[in-house]
């Protein structure tokens, strides 16, 4: 029962924390102190997953499955791809209520909420039902909307329910296409779905010929919850937003965590079950995800919020998730995976140094900065590294990811490569440009002449994502070892299925 003690474990926390009365100072340190262990234990508890699987065994591992309600099945279980997604939540949530320290407004409730997010997230991680699934996928929701909506911004309300109707009308479209997919295969167990061959001969629908039949229609289904998710161009606006109004700690679990269960969504789902699909809608991805890196690269560009502009940087970072993914072949994928988990580390402190400063002067204006090496040479050496992180300077984690992903994809579409190599010089401008004006350079402003330099605290927080940065980016093989078999054994599935189905592609499209 290793999966579901660490997947419920936070839950325990937040009952611990509806025990606790008053408001008091006590009880707010209370609050945060039971908060912050209980993440801690669940991090421990974590690695007893990692310390028991087999990097060599590509499929799923310490599974657990019992009968559950209204005949469904509980079944939880991690593979290579999804063991790391769970290690990268339960090693970021202690860094994010540690963050939270300062909150002091309604402070049990703020870390009850993290602390069920935590239970969700990893949930979507684990789940091996696609009811199960879907419950954690959209459970998570709720917690995020009320984290954004009473301790966010001035526009919280509007950018709370931005985010919700976003991802909840995406989401409908994967309820219907999972009911179809239980219709055809009798199941809700994903392992089974995995090995199910759901229909492929062309339909017509409404005199339009559909390549790939029910499995570009459910591919579609999934597309669109997932695309927003993570999110892809043009369905992004929510993003920014929420980003902008959702405190540090929320930007934090949005851009490390939540963004990530768009992108592993299309691997657990979209190209294992519906190899057909992937390869009709393939290219067209593989276009998005190309303007997705160079548009809102440019849009970063003319940002004048120092949240806004990474909040865009992840848009076009998350391009090259998707890339990689839908050129399906092991460099794309493997890039793919690698470059989320590195995303987390990476965006997650550039949204928490956003914070410290943001602490200190209340304006996260870009203009309303300079100079702040001369007061804060620590802030000013970490946000350089993860500055160069972004950007993908080898050495760091942000440059193996971005290799691999476009090396993935120029075995599949050169242009679509060459368009994307673009973003890589144009992330380079806006990150550095951001890091001139706001570190660089004099201090012209009488309210930074003052300003104090990082707390040991705030060093503390930071200090893992640096080490977890440059470690990657030195070693990747303590990721690509773990992910390598569980990847390759995806796409020698989707290989067979595409190469048993692309032959006689051609002549039935004519033939309808």
């Amino acid at each position: 029962m290793l999966l579901s003690l660490v997947t419920f474990l936070p839950l325990l926390g937040a009952a611990a924390l509806l025990l606790l009365r008053g408001d008091d100072a006590a009880s707010q340190r209370n609050a945060r102190w039971i908060a912050f262990l209980t993440t801690l234990i669940t991090f421990a508890a974590s690695l007893l997953i990692l310390a028991r699987f087999d990097p060599a065994d590509p499929g799923f591992q310490l599974v657990e499955e019992r009968p559950w309600l209204l005949g469904l099945t509980y079944k939880v279980g991690v593979d290579g791809i999804s063991v790391l997604f769970v290690m990268l939540t339960t090693f970021l949530m202690p860094l994010v209520i540690a963050s939270a320290w300062d909150v002091t407004t309604r402070v049990r409730e703020y870390m009850i909420a993290f602390l069920v997010l935590e239970t969700l997230m990893i949930g979507v991680f684990v789940a091996l039902d696609l009811v199960l699934f879907y419950l954690f996928f959209e459970a998570g929701l709720i917690p995020m909307f009320l984290i954004i909506g009473i301790w966010g911004g001035k526009d919280r309300i509007y950018a709370a329910f931005k985010f919700f109707l976003y991802t909840f009308l995406g989401s409908v479209f994967m309820l219907v296409a999972m009911i179809s997919m239980y219709a055809s295969a009798g199941t809700t167990d994903i392992v089974a779905l995995l090995a199910h061959e759901f229909p492929s001969e062309p339909l017509r629908i409404l005199g339009i010929t559909v390549l790939g039949g029910a499995q570009t229609l459910l591919f579609l289904g999934f597309f669109l919850s997932f695309a927003v998710k993570l999110p892809m161009w043009p369905v992004h606006t929510w993003l920014p937003d929420a980003h902008v109004q959702a405190p540090t700690a929320g930007s934090v679990v949005l851009a490390a965590i939540l963004l990530k269960m768009g992108g592993y969504g299309f691997l657990r789902f979209s190209l294992p079950m519906f190899p057909v699909g992937s390869e009709v809608m393939g290219p067209l991805v593989l276009w998005l995800s190309a303007i997705a890196v160079v548009y809102t690269s440019l849009v970063a560009l003319v940002q004048t919020d120092m949240k806004k502009l990474i909040a865009y940087s992840s848009v076009a970072h998350m391009g090259f998730v998707t890339m990689g993914i839908f050129a399906a072949n092991q460099q794309g994928v493997d890039g793919a995976i690698f470059q989320m988990l590195s995303h987390g580390f990476i965006s997650g402190a550039l949204f928490l140094l956003v914070g410290v400063v943001y602490d200190r002067t209340h304006t996260r204006e870009i203009a309303a900065y300079g100079g702040l090496m001369n007061r804060m040479p620590a802030y000013g050496a970490l946000f350089l590294l993860f500055t160069m992180a972004n950007v993908g300077l080898p050495g760091t984690s942000g440059f193996v990811g971005e290799f691999l992903t476009l090396a993935g994809a120029f075995q599949v579409n050169t242009w679509v490569a060459l368009i994307a190599c673009t973003g890589v010089i144009l992330s380079a401008s806006y990150a550095l440009w951001l890091y001139r004006r706001v570190v660089l350079g004099e201090i012209v402003r009488d309210s930074l002449r003052t300003i104090r330099d990082m707390t040991w605290r705030e060093r503390a927080v930071i200090a893992p994502l640096a080490v977890a940065t440059i470690v990657l980016g030195v070693y990747p093989a303590l990721v690509t070892d773990i992910i390598g078999p569980s990847t390759e054994a995806l796409l020698g599935q989707v290989g067979a299925a595409q190469a048993a189905w692309s032959p006689d592609a051609g002549a039935r499209l004519a033939q309808n």
